[in-house]
């Protein structure tokens, strides 16, 4: 069914979209560019278009650490955040997954300190990756608005039980207007649906211990638990995908293959620069290069084995990273995409670029480079360097 169009930021998408979902509590700091997501969003509680408790705190830290006890006493919460503020969440992240609370946060993706700087890389998300948290990552604002609403169901599945992270790229993304189409209210409550924890702190009648000291007795257990908790996350979503498609028209996977049947030379990359992608690989099939994009949306759960098929006919493939490793092989991403493709018999010579530290643009031309770069290796079969920096002055 077709909702109406609007006019809104990143932003205002992800506001909107916690406006409908109507959460029981969100427990919020401001920090930039995430910053309006919460102004809003408290404009919304103070307008009475909710019924949502809002809770302004003193800190990131502190606003999980809200967020997580109102999860646990059984509401609906969720909060939002950005680069610093996520990295000072950091040891709430584990315990909030460790506890297995359903919180949904929209996360707009920025650079971490040092040096100061507000605009958009990965290096925040890919810092918190192996917290225990879903991550879901998004190209555009239509698609943050839709997966906000998709992670209420996903998080809350009885399979799942885990929190998760939706992000877009800050200022790119999150600043920029784009027509956005809406679901009415009543599309989104029923999508949902209500909230009904099976167990929860202030059902008196049923009273459990949470956040209990753990140690070698347990503990062990419990994160084997976590760990098949997020195994299962991915057939959630692709579920929760589907009905979302057949209602509503817009369709999402663990991952989006543009123009991949018969791709010989291919970009995996996440967020907004497969939009800049897309236009290069148009132009590149016109001349008759077999060139192909996949767009990783789901980054946790990884999705090893369907990225492993996807790429498996692919002669050469660069792995486009928005963060580095620091001492690692290539950025973060790169890490985990050749980890996916080593057992394939047969598998593609790969190459890293790290790219779009601080928000640094890529151009149309950078992008012609990579593929250029790539029909040579495909052609001599001779890799020159493995990891490389794209648009960095050396």
């Amino acid at each position: 069914m077709a909702g109406i169009k609007v006019a809104k930021t990143g932003n205002e998408a992800m506001a909107e979209a916690m406006r409908q979902i109507n959460p029981d509590v969100v427990a919020a700091y401001p920090i930039t560019p995430a910053t309006e997501i919460a102004q809003i969003f408290s404009q919304f509680v103070a307008d009475g278009k909710v019924h949502t408790e809002f809770v302004a705190v003193e800190s990131e830290h502190s606003a999980m650490s809200a967020t997580m006890g109102a999860s646990a006493a059984g509401a609906r919460a969720m909060t939002a955040t950005s680069s610093q503020g996520l990295a000072l969440m950091n040891e709430m992240l584990h315990i909030a997954s460790g506890l297995r609370l359903p919180i949904v946060m929209p996360e707009v993706n920025r650079a971490l300190s040092a040096p100061i700087n507000i605009h958009g890389d990965h290096s925040d998300t890919m810092a918190s990756k192996d917290t225990g948290w879903l991550q879901i990552n998004c190209e555009n604002g239509q698609e943050a608005y839709d997966s906000i609403i998709q992670a209420i169901r996903i998080c809350e599945h009885p399979d799942v039980m885990l929190p998760a992270i939706v992000s877009d790229d800050g200022f790119i993304i999150s600043h920029c207007m784009e027509a956005i189409d809406i679901l009415s209210d009543e599309e989104v409550k029923n999508f949902i649906g209500e909230y009904k924890p099976k167990r929860y702190l202030l059902d008196v009648a049923h009273p459990y211990t949470l956040g209990a000291l753990d140690l070698q007795d347990y503990y062990f257990e419990h994160k084997r638990q976590e760990i098949e908790a997020m195994n299962n996350a991915g057939k959630v979503i692709l579920e929760v995908a589907k009905e979302f498609g057949q209602k509503f028209g817009r369709h999402y996977g663990l991952f989006e293959e543009y123009k991949m049947d018969g791709a010989e030379v291919a970009i995996l990359v996440m967020g907004s620069t497969a939009g800049t992608t897309k236009q290069i690989v148009n132009e590149l099939r016109v001349k008759g290069i077999k060139a192909g994009l996949l767009r990783l949306r789901i980054f946790r759960p990884f999705p090893f084995s369907e990225l492993a098929k996807a790429l498996s006919n692919v002669k050469v493939l660069a792995v486009l990273d928005r963060s580095d490793a620091f001492n690692g092989f290539g950025g973060p991403l790169f890490e985990d995409v050749r980890a996916a493709l080593y057992d394939l018999e047969k598998r593609p010579k790969m190459i890293n670029y790290v790219f779009g530290l601080g928000g640094r643009d890529i151009g149309l031309e950078d992008i012609k480079g990579v593929y250029a770069n790539l029909q040579n290796i495909a052609e001599t079969g001779d890799i020159k360097q493995v990891v490389s920096y794209l648009g960095v002055r050396e």
